[in-house]
C-alpha cells in the first residue's frame, strides 16, 4: 500500500526531493527557499517555461508518467533550440487532489527523464487545483554563441531535423476512439526527442533556429519574422516517416508535417557556404537534417510549393494557443 501523503511538505518529500541533484552549477536545490546556481564566466543563462493544463495540452486521465516525461522534454527542445545544455529545471503542479498512485506514477516518470537528460529538479511549488504542469526549465550555453530567431540571410537554406508529422498521427490515433493503433506514432506524440546534441552542434552552423511546437509552417514563419524575410518551403521535400505515410497516406502525412507541430524537431537555417559543413557534421553525430527550403526577400511569409511549383494549400498553419 502507498503512503498517504499529509501536506504539502510531505508530498514534496515523498515524491519529489529525490529528483534533485547534485550536478554541475547545482549548489543547492529542491528543500529550501530558493535554488542556488552557479554560472561559469564563458556561458550565458538560458531560461524557459511551458504550461500544460489538462484538457487543453493533454487529454484527462492519460498515463501520469508518460505527461510527467512529456512535459520535461517539450521544455528541454526549447533548450535545444537556442544550443543550449540543459542545468535544473523548476516544477509549479496544481492538483485537484492528492492520488498517491497518480503522483507515484508522475514521479517516477519525471524521474526517468531527470536522469536521461542530466537535468535534476531544483524546486517548485504544488497547490491545490485544476490539473496543470508548469515547468520552468535552466540551461547554458556558450557566451554569445546562442541561436535565435532573428539571423536568417537572404539565400539561407532552411532545414528540420527528425520526421515531422508524426505527433500529428499519433493524436489522431489517440483520438480515434480505438480504431486506429500505431505505437511509434503514439510514443513520437508523447515521448518527442528534445534534439540537445543537435543544437549544440548546430551553434557553429546555423544563422537562425526554432523548434516545432506549433506546426513547421507557423515555427519557420517566426523565423521569417524575426529575420525580416520570408521563405519557399518545399513540400514534396519534406522527410516523412514511413509508419505515418503507411498509416495515413502521403498527403495526410504532409498535412501534418506541414501544420500540426507537436514534433519538436527543429527548423533552422544555414548560409549556404556552412551546409554541406554541417550536413557531414550532422551525418556523424547520428542526426538527421533535411533542406526543405530556402529564406529569401520579396517572399510574403512561409510559401509551401513542390519541387515543380505546385502550391500546397492548408487551411490552418499551426496550432492557435486563443
Amino acid at each position: 500500500m502507498l503512503p498517504v501523503a499529509t501536506g504539502e511538505f510531505d508530498l514534496i518529500r515523498r515524491y519529489f526531493t529525490g529528483l534533485g541533484g547534485d550536478g554541475d552549477g547545482i549548489d543547492l536545490a529542491v528543500g529550501d527557499d530558493c535554488a542556488l546556481l552557479s554560472i561559469p564566466a564563458d556561458r550565458q543563462l538560458a531560461v524557459t517555461t511551458d504550461t500544460l493544463v489538462e484538457s487543453v495540452h493533454f487529454p484527462a486521465n492519460c498515463d501520469p508518467a508518460l505527461l510527467a516525461r512529456r512535459a520535461l522534454r517539450v521544455n528541454l527542445s526549447d533548450l535545444a533550440a537556442m544550443g543550449a545544455r540543459p542545468l535544473g529545471f523548476q516544477l509549479a503542479l496544481t492538483l485537484p487532489s492528492v492520488d498517491v498512485s497518480w503522483l507515484a506514477a508522475f514521479s517516477l516518470g519525471l524521474a526517468q527523464d531527470a536522469s536521461t537528460f542530466q537535468c535534476p529538479l531544483v524546486g517548485g511549488d504544488t497547490t491545490k487545483g485544476p490539473l496543470t504542469l508548469s515547468i520552468t526549465l535552466m540551461g547554458t550555453v556558450e557566451r554569445n554563441h546562442a541561436l535565435r530567431r532573428d539571423g536568417a540571410a537572404d539565400g539561407d537554406y532552411l532545414y528540420v531535423t527528425g520526421t515531422p508529422g508524426d505527433a500529428g498521427g499519433g493524436l489522431a490515433i489517440m483520438t480515434s476512439g480505438g480504431e486506429r493503433h500505431n505505437q511509434y506514432l503514439l510514443e513520437r506524440y508523447w515521448l518527442p526527442t528534445p534534439r540537445l546534441a543537435a543544437g549544440e552542434l548546430l551553434a557553429g552552423f546555423a544563422s537562425a533556429a526554432i523548434d516545432v511546437s506549433d506546426g513547421l509552417v507557423q515555427d519557420a514563419g517566426h523565423l521569417c519574422h524575426h529575420s525580416g524575410l520570408g521563405c519557399t518551403l518545399v513540400w514534396d521535400q519534406l522527410p516523412l516517416s514511413t509508419p505515418l505515410v503507411d498509416e495515413f497516406g502521403v498527403e495526410q502525412a504532409t498535412r501534418w508535417a506541414l501544420s500540426a507541430g507537436d514534433d519538436y524537431e527543429l527548423c533552422f537555417s544555414v548560409p549556404p557556404g556552412r551546409a554541406a559543413e554541417m550536413e557531414l557534421a550532422m551525418a556523424g553525430a547520428g542526426e538527421q537534417v533535411t533542406r526543405i527550403g530556402v529564406m529569401g526577400r520579396g517572399i510574403s511569409g512561409v510559401s509551401c510549393v513542390s519541387s515543380d511549383g505546385q502550391p500546397f494549400r492548408l487551411e490552418q498553419a499551426g496550432y492557435a494557443h486563443f
